[in-house]
């Protein structure tokens, strides 16, 4: 493991930018940089742009590790490059921003109102791809629709053993249990995910450490416990449907944890944009979220 990028995660100043949309959600994401649909055809055109539009942003002056500190990645942009370089080379060798690799395949259809991951056949070929990329972490999501306890406790299970691969072949692990902001039963989830998270945290072995990345939690530092943990390198918290404004209000409220955000960075940056605005428009947006991010 980088020990420079294990630090800059523990004490960096900054948050970490969600790069990782894939498959299904790339389509909407290039609509809101203002490329419609019908303007490109089949798969291979899409992820063009898609990789495009995420190297404009990387290469951005105001994309730097002043305050972006880390970046997830889909595993298609890992494996391109950016001026020569593969995207997590430039990431951490141009601009001092730590690479992590979006791992998983998805979300299994919704059992006890959770929806846990599909199952990751490819693990320890991506493990081998990210090491060779030189990525320090993984990330991967599930999703908690409802405060039921076997949902939840499955959710995390499955969460850590997985996790446990990934710290074995020498990567930190972003575990994201999602909890829908839409849900019915969100605080009550939240605290059913706060105890089960704490329960794995605790039995974790001194040299293996994690990260998480939570939904906004309804009680403000409901996850402090988290925060302090000894295994827990870093709280990040997504935006997970709030806007920007309304989702930096919330993150600033709670203490130690830091933005990982998507589609909020990326609101109201345009294909249509000249570079001039393009950056000022992006160097607004990390501006205000690294400020949420610090408080």
């Amino acid at each position: 493991m980088n020990n420079e990028m294990l630090q800059q995660m523990r004490s960096g100043k900054g948050f970490i930018a969600a790069l990782d949309q894939s498959g299904g959600s790339t389509p909407k994401a290039l609509k809101l940089y203002g490329i419609e649909e019908n303007t490109y055809s089949g798969e291979a055109q899409m992820f063009d742009l898609m990789h495009a539009m995420r190297s404009r942003l990387i290469k951005s002056p105001s994309f730097n590790g002043n305050r972006v500190i880390g970046a997830i990645l889909f595993e298609m942009t890992m494996e391109r490059m950016i001026d020569g370089l593969g995207t997590a080379e430039y990431l951490w060798q141009k601009k001092h921003v730590v690479p992590f690799l979006k791992v998983d395949n998805g979300l299994a259809d919704e059992k006890d109102g959770v929806q846990l991951m599909k199952p990751i056949p490819e693990l320890q070929a991506r493990i081998a791809a990210a090491t060779k990329h030189g990525v320090f972490g993984t990330k991967m999501r599930s999703v908690i629709n409802l405060a039921n306890s076997a949902g939840v406790n499955a959710v995390v299970k499955q969460q850590f053993e997985v996790g446990k691969e990934l710290i074995a072949g020498g990567l930190v692990p972003i575990i994201e249990p999602e909890v829908s902001i839409k849900s019915p039963e969100k605080v009550e989830a939240e605290n059913l995910l706060k105890k089960a998270l704490l329960d794995h945290a605790n039995s974790l072995s001194g040299d293996q450490n994690i990260m998480l990345k939570l939904s906004i939690p309804t009680t403000a530092n409901l996850y402090k416990e988290l925060v302090d943990h000894p295994r827990v390198v870093r709280v990040v918290a997504l935006s997970g449907g709030y806007s920007r404004d309304e989702a930096n209000k919330l993150l600033a409220q709670n203490n130690g944890i830091i933005a990982s955000f998507s589609r909020a960075l990326v609101e109201g940056l345009t294909a249509q944009q000249s570079d001039a605005e393009f950056d000022a428009a992006l160097d607004r947006s990390i501006q205000s979220i690294y400020e949420a991010s610090i408080k």
